[in-house]
């Protein structure tokens, strides 16, 4: 058995490093890959336009590409003429407070919008148009669903300018590849 005495060292082995393979293992290391998000909003009742749009925003915030395609009824929350009518959608909500029964009362439905409005009012949350600017000016990007559009004969002049293109079903999923998708 072989000892050392305090003088003594064990040397490292000297590694040789291709200089070019270095660089290419740094730039690997800053080359971060961004995350990516693909929201779809089916639904233009004003409780259902807040979950996808607040998602958005909170992925931009992240630094996550985020993107937002409204199909169907979620088109109203893109629409001119309907953006600053969204409404609360109680009858029907199995999480309402409030019995169907009543529900389906005249005026139940603007009560519970107005209820809503001022809750979130009162939150300091943007109303619909103004979290659309938001998400804009953020860098989300936004579409609509091309087939709703024809379904619902509405045109690029009938959306707010902050809806960049209409695409169809598979020019969405070509534009989501390799992000999470959120079905809202």
């Amino acid at each position: 058995m072989t000892t050392m005495t305090e003088k003594q060292t064990v040397a490292d082995p000297v590694e040789t490093v291709d200089p070019a393979a270095a660089g290419e293992a740094a730039a690997h290391e800053e080359e971060e890959v961004t995350r990516r998000v693909a929201i779809i909003c089916s639904k233009g009742s004003l409780d259902m336009a807040y979950p996808g749009l607040i998602m958005a925003n909170a992925a931009r915030m992240m630094g996550m590409d985020a993107m937002i395609f409204f199909t169907f009824w979620g088109l109203d929350i893109v629409t001119k003429k309907k953006v600053d009518h969204l409404h609360a959608e109680m009858l029907g909500n199995p999480s309402s407070p409030m019995p169907h029964s009543l529900m389906g009362l005249p005026g139940m439905e603007a009560l519970a919008t107005k209820m809503m409005k001022k809750k979130i009012e009162s939150l300091d949350i943007p109303d619909i148009p103004e979290l659309l600017e938001i998400l804009h000016e953020a860098g989300a990007e936004m579409y609509s669903c091309q087939l709703a559009m024809e379904m619902f004969d509405l045109e690029q002049d009938d959306l707010v300018p902050q809806v960049k293109e209409s695409l169809t079903a598979m020019d969405f999923w070509e534009k989501a590849d390799g992000a999470q998708v959120v079905f809202v």
